[in-house]
């Protein structure tokens, strides 16, 4: 099996499903979605315990999530 070796996870989904896993909204860190997605529903979780400290800003998703 081959480790990605992340630090930290951002979701879109239902605001009270991933909150029960640990996510929190990712506008907590200042990190934002280009979709205008409501804040309870853009998500973000530490997988390693301050991963996001400092981070900020506009989440880039590949070219292929603007087509939908």
């Amino acid at each position: 099996m081959q480790q990605f070796r992340y630090d930290s996870v951002i979701v879109l989904g239902h605001p009270e499903y991933y909150p029960k896993f640990g996510f929190k909204e990712a506008d907590t860190w200042g990190i934002k979605d280009p979709f205008g997605a409501p804040a309870e529903a853009f998500m973000a979780l530490e997988l390693k315990e301050g991963a996001l400290e400092g981070a900020s800003g506009m989440v880039e998703y590949p070219e292929e999530f603007n087509e939908l």
